[in-house]
This record gives structure tokens, sequence and C-alpha cells, in this order.
């Protein structure tokens, strides 16, 4: 996905626009967050939606979502809630399945998504561009452990898969109807959506943010979690480890022929008066290790094929509560 010459399309001026909120345990700033993002809105789009999916919270998320919608503010907002926690990934496919939009913005309810920045995304569609993402612009206030594994991963990526995944990109962003339409078309069931939104393709660019601080709370991405959907992402878009393993293999088979040719013409120069347990002892132990790895690694790749067979549902739906889509001044 990279930047491309701007081709003028016929986008309405008078856009649906619908935006799409994961929400996982947001129960303190949700409903002001849903306030100020129709607020927004309502200067965008000629009529819009607001899609909030309750990943299964464990607080008070869903009571809070209840009561908005019986406010007489609610209009415009759809409240899907999941029967347990299937992940970020999995509610950011069913907002995505359900929005009917022109154009849908992704954006997390914790405020570190600039609001701000809306107004510019919707500008960058109309002139022409299908996904306008947003890039982490400083990553320094995180912390030295987390930027390292994120500048590894991008590495592996870029040298192991042939999609250009945006460095620093994430799920904030704008898609054109047709971008949806294709995401919609994808059926894998171990999804990583930033390399889905690369595979898709389209006219695309980059808007460089700073993420604001939490209106509440702490982050329930734990780097355990990032870990799970890093190593989701190498196994779902790139060969990497099995080439890897593959050369491994390769080398260890040159250098034990090697080996072998060397005690070979030893034995018959010099005879062969020391045993060499020990050398036998650790060889063997060290040969075992990198098998057990290896064969870790493609099994890592034969869950994923086992889970895709199975063909599970992404997520299952506990209640889907919709007001419909509401219309602003600009249809006037």
């Amino acid at each position: 996905m990279t930047e491309s010459t701007v081709v003028p399309k016929n986008r309405p001026d008078q856009a649906y626009i619908s935006c799409v909120i994961p929400a996982y345990n947001e129960a303190l700033h949700l409903a002001a967050f849903l306030n100020d993002l129709k607020k927004t809105l309502e200067t965008l789009a000629a009529s819009y939606e607001i899609i909030v999916i309750n990943d299964g919270s464990t607080d008070n998320t869903d009571q809070v979502m209840q009561q908005y919608l019986v406010d007489a503010g609610a209009a415009g907002v759809r409240y899907i809630s999941f029967s347990r926690n299937f992940g970020k990934e999995a509610a950011l496919s069913a907002g995505i399945t359900y929005a009917r939009g022109d154009a849908v913005i992704l954006i997390d309810a914790d405020y570190q998504h600039p609001l701000e920045l809306l107004p510019e995304m919707v500008q960058l569609w109309r002139s022409g561009y299908d996904m306008v993402y947003g890039i982490i612009a400083d990553r320094s206030h995180e912390s030295r452990l987390k930027r390292w594994g994120t500048d590894l991963f991008y590495q592996l990526m870029k040298n192991g898969s042939k999609l250009n995944i945006p460095r620093n990109a994430g799920d904030f962003r704008l898609m054109d109807r047709r971008v949806v339409d294709a995401l919609c078309q994808l059926p894998e069931r171990n999804r990583f959506m930033k390399g889905l939104y690369a595979w898709v393709g389209y006219k695309s660019i980059a808007l460089p943010f700073q993420p604001l601080d939490r209106a509440s709370g702490v982050s329930y991405y734990s780097l355990a979690n990032l870990g799970q959907l890093a190593l989701t992402g190498m196994t779902a878009f790139s060969t990497l480890p099995l080439r890897v393993w593959s050369g491994i293999g390769a080398a260890i088979s040159v250098a034990a022929i090697l080996y072998a040719i060397w005690v070979a013409v030893s034995t018959l120069l010099f005879g062969n008066d020391v045993p060499g347990w020990t050398t036998l002892t650790v060889g063997l132990l060290f040969f075992s290790g990198v098998q057990l790895f290896s064969i870790g690694i493609l099994g890592e790749y034969v869950g994923r094929i086992y889970e895709e067979v199975k063909c599970r549902p992404h997520y299952l739906v506990d209640q889907d509560v919709d007001t419909g889509p509401v219309s602003t001044k600009q249809s006037d």
C-alpha cells in the first residue's frame, strides 16, 4: 500500500459516513466520546452512523450503552455486542461488515485518535484517495522494548513478504466503500487487519499524527497481546520463518557432511584414540533442540490451517440495536 497519484473520482459532497468504534472496557468515557464524535460528523457528512462494537467488555460498557440508547441523542448510533471477547480484529471486521456508508472511518473510543484529523481525512477522500491511514509520527513515548519489537516486526515483514505494510500505521483510517467491500470478501479466520488493508491495495495516503493521552483507564493491549498479533501477521503474510529454518537446516547438513569428512580423514591418518562422548552428547542435544524449534514454527502454520478449515465465524453477536442513520444540516 503506497501513496499514488490521485485520479479524480465522483465522490459525493453529501456523503454518508460510517464510523466504527471497537470498545473494550471503555465505559468511563464512551458516552462523552460519542457526543464529541457526533459534533464532528455533523460538519462533515449529509448523514452518518456510528457503530459501536462491544467486544465482550467486563466493565459496565453495556449498561452505559443501554442508557445512551434510550436518551434523545442516541439517533445515528448502532450498538452491537458480542457474546464474549473475540478480539479487536474481530470487532473491526464486524464493524466493517455492518457499515453502510460511502466512506467508513475506524477510530478508537479512548480519544487517542484525534477527532481533529477527521475533516482532513474526509477532504483527502473527496480529492480521490480510497484510503487515508494514520501513522504514528513519534514513538519516543513508548517503552524501549515495545519500540524494539515494533522495529523487528516491520523489518521481518519487509524482508519476508511481498506486501508493503506501512510502518507505524494502525487501524485509525478512512476507507472508501469499494475498499470496505473488498475487505468483506476476505474470508480468513486468523485476521491481521493491517496486512489485509495493505493486501486490498487501492490509492492510499498516510496522515501523520501523534496519539493523545487516553481519556481514562489503561490500555488492555499488553506486550503479550502485541506479540501474538505480530505472530499472526507473520504467519498470515510471510513464509520467512519457514525459509529461515530451511536455510538453517541446509547449513547444518553441510556442516555435518564436512565434519564427517574431517572425522574420516582424521581416523585414517591418526587413528581414533579419543572416544569423544562429550562432543556426541552436546551435538545430540543441540540438534534435538533445533529440530523441536523448527517443528514448533511449522506447527504455527499448521495450527493456522487448522483454525481456517474449521470455518467458525469470526464472532457471535449477542445483541444488535440499530437506531438508523441520522441526517445533518448539510442535507438541507
